[in-house]
């Protein structure tokens, strides 16, 4: 396979441990294994992720803003523009045969190869000087998110829809993240070819960096360990399993929610005193990647209770993996991975996750069987062997396709 200089352009705070920069870290790691040469463009903000021979590089400094959120945000927009000025300038300076765009970073890179001339060095095939290939790595479908996180934007949702497709269409290559997104990419009726890559499981056989707390400790004998790990954003549905562990009359659990940003953590916190309800609810913040596997050993259930949305959550492949019964909501998120074979799926109401709730702590038989197909579809499918083939195939379709012509 031919050996390609590749700027992944990652329009986030990298390195930090939240979803989509955990991806990028994966996404990096797998094309050095391709053998590919690697660079990556990011904000001014995050950790060194220490990757060997991987050069990271950052967009200048913008001032005052010393995070970026989950989701869309002025804060977010003014960082694109930071890392639009130093796309310009490194791709002057560098010859890139890949730009690999991350989510929004595709029109910056679609917009630098056709003004600002990237140049490949890919040989022959080099088209007026723009001979730089674009892969639009699609995590999430931008409008979708947008409208659904701003409902005044429904009504330019057609002109959202367009800069979408115009996206996809002046790309070489998109690679979706779950089934629905790939759908909707080829629904759009370009020529570009478009590859599913799913995330993959975060745990591992190294053992925890610090110490994990027992978060069995202190529980009475016979109480069920419920756990939840992720953000808190509204779209995740934690609300729900509040409202369903107040119907709850028994068996006895404890509910304990792992990430979340301080101030998410410290509302809920909040709520939970509210309620009365801190003997069966604990929110712990964040805790490093490390100590996930040993933190997911120690539950009975693990939930992901979001309400709506199409993209798969990354924390589902690693429940799978934990060999734990995984409740999960009835909503395309989770059904394009999950079925009723290797989780128990329900309607997104608290109605609805109190029964499930009651059906998994009442049956050991049943989360049984449900953990053990879990974890088999997670090591067949969704193996990190899996993920890296993957994105070695999907480069090798690009090293020989013709440049798509902007």
């Amino acid at each position: 396979m031919k050996t390609m200089r590749v700027l992944v352009v990652a329009p986030q705070p990298f390195y930090q441990e939240r979803g989509t920069p955990i991806a990028t870290r994966l996404l990096l790691e797998a094309l050095q294994a391709a053998g590919h040469s690697v660079d990556v463009l990011t904000y001014h903000v995050g950790e060194d992720p220490q990757l060997a021979g991987v050069r990271v590089f950052r967009a200048p400094a913008v001032p005052f803003v010393r995070d970026v959120p989950i989701g869309f945000s002025l804060r977010k927009l003014v960082c694109d523009l930071a890392l639009l000025w130093r796309l310009v300038t490194l791709t002057r300076g560098n010859r890139y045969d890949v730009l690999h765009a991350v989510e929004e970073a595709v029109f910056l890179s679609l917009l630098v190869r056709a003004f600002a001339g990237a140049r490949s060095a890919l040989g022959p095939d080099k088209l007026d000087g723009v001979g730089c290939r674009v892969v639009y790595d699609m995590d999430s479908s931008l409008p979708e998110q947008l409208v659904g996180r701003y409902a005044a934007l429904r009504f330019v949702d057609g002109v959202l829809r367009r800069f979408e497709r115009f996206a996809i269409a002046h790309s070489d290559l998109v690679l979706a993240v779950c089934d629905d997104l790939a759908t909707r990419a080829r629904g759009y009726a370009t020529t570009t070819p478009v590859d599913v890559v799913e995330d993959v499981s975060l745990l591992s056989d190294n053992r925890p960096l610090g110490e994990v707390e027992d978060l069995r400790r202190d529980l009475p004998s016979g109480t069920a360990l419920v756990l939840y790990v992720g953000n808190l954003e509204h779209y995740q549905g934690v609300d729900l399993v509040l409202g369903a562990i107040a119907m709850l009359e028994s068996p006895p659990l404890k509910f304990v929610a792992v990430g979340g940003e301080p101030e998410a953590v410290a509302a809920y916190r909040a709520r939970v005193a509210a309620l009365g309800l801190e003997a069966q609810i604990a929110f712990l913040g964040a805790r490093p990647v490390s100590h996930l596997g040993a933190l997911l050993e120690q539950a009975d259930v693990l939930v992901s209770p979001r309400l709506t949305g199409q993209n798969t959550p990354m924390k589902l492949y690693s429940y799978l993996a934990a060999g734990k019964a995984v409740l999960a909501t009835r909503i395309r998120s989770h059904t394009q991975v999950l079925s009723d074979d290797n989780a128990l799926l329900v309607e997104p109401t608290p109605a609805a996750l109190a029964r499930g709730l009651d059906v998994l702590l009442r049956s050991p038989a049943l989360r049984d069987r449900l953990a053990h197909s879990g974890r088999r579809l997670a090591t067949t499918r969704y193996s990190l062997t899996q993920f890296r083939a993957s994105i070695a195939n999907a480069y090798r379709r690009i090293a020989v396709a013709p440049l798509e012509s902007v």
